[in-house]
């Protein structure tokens, strides 16, 4: 794999379509750098020290974090086994080998090495937060739930508040999940944990409050993310999703354009094609959505990390029906949570595959989420089955949940709540010619 010269391969490419893009800011970096180079050094020195492996491969962690250089678990991987090798009962490192597996979406492995680290000492609240969070990925939601339970009677952190408030918003618990995540928050500044994770947890209430429909709380909780951890690129893109929904497309387009110049994921890229499709600049959205499909096919890593997203893609812009499929049923595959049967239905509703289409959303949907856009699947998947009374029922629910919920199809979903209304009145003036 040759991931940092991809990643420079599309750093120059953002650069030169995105002209308002910032440069990567390195400041915050500088520590984490620092430590990778003081590991390599004593690990000069003495290349069988165990403790230093394990601090270079933390440092290692942290760095694919601040960077979204997925090279860097790699190397992680590299230094946290040959910790192990050297001293095999070292709980820490096989946690973070287990969270390494997790960050490249090999759940699996994340299980079972998580597992291992559980048995070497069953105290370390950490190894069962990883273990939530793989378990969480592949639908096992009674045992994840479980893994957060441990977790938090070991420890209440801002690790384990932030893991647990996933599983409930999944669950359609908004209030319980923005309640544990304003507690991992505090706890996290009191505790004074890295601020790259204080703003995550940050960016993730603003998101939470998004998905809702609560603008100002979520502005707040974005910006906070922002003072935590000056240019976030989650909290960058987060506030540029605010601006769209506030009709401010330029302020948006701008904020995209910081964020992707941080770090180009191929959500955000899309995002922005979508406001230069919509305000009428269709070269500059081509180029984007290209750019989109470079990104998520650059190497093996990347289609296993963007499988999801690409199909997302390829499905929200109804292009390459069958390819986006195939990504699809390859993400079911591994994963299996609410949003991979998800992507599954919205992608066989794009191949016209209605009740296969129908199938998968009721399993995306059996946990009680409330996200509009699952709403906005299942009601065009209804529509389009004849089926109007629970397309109205799903579309009104999306825009009722959410009226911002997406760039583009916050519109398709009120047009086509408004056909289905009066689809629904002819029907009930003409009952003879009503359909099922």
């Amino acid at each position: 794999m040759k991931s940092p010269q991809n990643m420079i391969a599309v750093v120059l490419i953002v650069v030169s379509i995105c002209p308002l893009a910032s440069k990567p800011s390195f400041a915050q970096q500088v520590r984490t750098d620092q430590q990778i180079g003081y590991y390599q050094q004593t690990l000069k020195r003495n290349p069988r020290n165990a403790t230093a492996l394990l601090g270079l491969g933390d440092a290692l962690i942290r760095k694919a974090r601040e960077t979204g250089d997925p090279s860097y678990f790699n190397r992680a991987e590299e230094a946290l086994k040959k910790s192990l090798d050297i001293t095999p009962k070292n709980f820490r490192s096989a946690r973070a080998l287990a969270y390494v597996f997790y960050s490249r979406h090999e759940f699996g492995p994340a299980v079972a090495q998580a597992r291992r680290a559980i048995e070497m000492n069953p105290e370390d609240g950490d190894s069962y937060g990883i273990l939530g969070d793989a378990l969480l990925e592949v639908g096992q939601y009674a045992e994840a739930d479980m893994a957060y339970d441990y977790m938090i009677e070991l420890e209440q952190s801002l690790y384990s508040y932030s893991r647990r408030a996933g599983l409930k918003s999944m669950r359609g618990d908004t209030t319980g999940a923005i309640a544990d995540l304003e507690r991992a928050v505090a706890l996290g500044k009191a505790a004074q944990q890295p601020s790259e994770s204080i703003a995550w947890a940050e960016w993730q209430l603003g998101v939470e409050h998004f998905a809702i429909g609560d603008l100002r709380k979520a502005e707040r909780s974005f910006q906070q993310s922002l003072d935590s951890y000056p240019n976030y690129y989650r909290g960058l893109a987060g506030i540029a999703q605010l601006r769209f929904a506030q009709k401010k497309y330029e302020d948006a387009i701008a904020l995209y354009e910081r964020a992707i110049g941080i770090l180009p994921m191929p959500d955000y890229i899309a995002a922005l094609g979508d406001i230069y499709t919509l305000t009428g600049r269709r070269e500059r959205a081509r180029q984007q959505y290209e750019l989109v499909e470079y990104i998520g096919r650059l190497n093996e890593i990347n289609k296993v990390l963007y499988n999801r997203e690409l199909a997302y893609f390829y499905a929200d812009h109804d292009i390459k029906p069958k390819e986006g499929l195939e990504l699809a049923l390859r993400e079911l595959e591994y994963r299996r949570d609410v949003y991979a049967y998800d992507v599954v239905a919205w992608n066989l509703y794009r191949n016209g595959k209605f009740e296969e289409a129908r199938t998968k959303i009721d399993q995306a949907l059996r946990l009680g989420t409330k996200d509009a856009k699952l709403f906005f699947h299942a009601g065009m998947i209804y529509s389009s089955l004849g089926e109007k009374t629970k397309a109205k029922e799903f579309l009104s629910r999306a825009l009722a949940l959410n009226p911002y919920f997406h760039l583009l199809f916050a519109r398709t979903a009120a047009e086509t709540l408004h056909q289905v209304e009066r689809d629904i009145d002819r029907a009930a003036m003409n009952p003879e010619r009503q359909g099922g």
